[in-house]
Formats: C-alpha cells, structure tokens, sequence
C-alpha cells in the first residue's frame, strides 16, 4: 500500500468532505427533539418495569421473612 504524504491526505479529506450532504438545520433540530423525546419515552418504560419487578422482589421477599 502506497504511502500518501500529510498534504495529499488533507486534500483527500477536504475533497471527501465536500461530497457530504450536510443536515438543515430544522433537519438537526427534529432529529435532536425525537431524541428527546424517545428517550423519555424509553426511561419511562424503564421506570414501569423496574417499579413491577420491584413490587415481586419486595413481594416474594416478604413471603421468605414470614
């Protein structure tokens, strides 16, 4: 494999990063607000099932003390 010197590596890398489409701005803005929002979604889910596995193990454990 051919070695490319540090300036023709930048003009490849400048070159390349012409081609990128690059996100709107609303674009970024809705990607960054469904983030938000599924991941309050999923820490709410999350909440749920800890919160039902904690009543069996709290449960389950008051059956073991008796």
């Amino acid at each position: 494999m051919a070695k490319t010197s540090p300036v023709e590596f930048m003009r490849q890398v400048k070159a390349e990063t012409a081609k990128v489409t690059w996100p709107t701005r609303r674009e970024t803005v809705m990607t960054a607000v469904m983030v938000v929002i599924m991941t309050t979604v999923l820490g709410l889910f999350f909440l749920g099932v800890d919160s039902v596995f904690d009543q069996i193990v709290s449960f389950l454990l008051s059956l073991a003390q008796k």
